[in-house]
């Protein structure tokens, strides 16, 4: 299966919702909410790649294969995006 290509894809930025520090800058595609960030479209990661944000050590995503492609799936309520437009 071929990865799908979007045009409408910008880049947000993820936070940590508990000390505020920037954890991913992602290719965000669509227009919902941020449930998961597959790995191939995270542009810049800032935490140490375990899943915690570096500062606090709050764990903000798990580990899952989605659609066969390696994914970080978000655990809502602890992060904070912005960059996400309102249509």
């Amino acid at each position: 299966m071929a990865p799908r290509e979007r045009v409408d894809r910008r880049t947000i930025s993820i936070h940590c919702a508990g000390c505020r520090t920037l954890l991913y800058r992602y290719q965000k595609g669509g227009r919902g909410g941020l449930v998961k960030c597959f790995v191939e479209r995270i542009v810049s990661d800032f935490t140490h790649g375990d899943l915690k944000c570096h500062e606090c050590g709050q764990a903000f995503a798990r580990e899952r294969m989605i659609s066969g492609r390696p994914a970080h799936k978000i655990i809502q309520g602890k992060v904070y995006t912005r960059g996400m437009s309102r249509k």
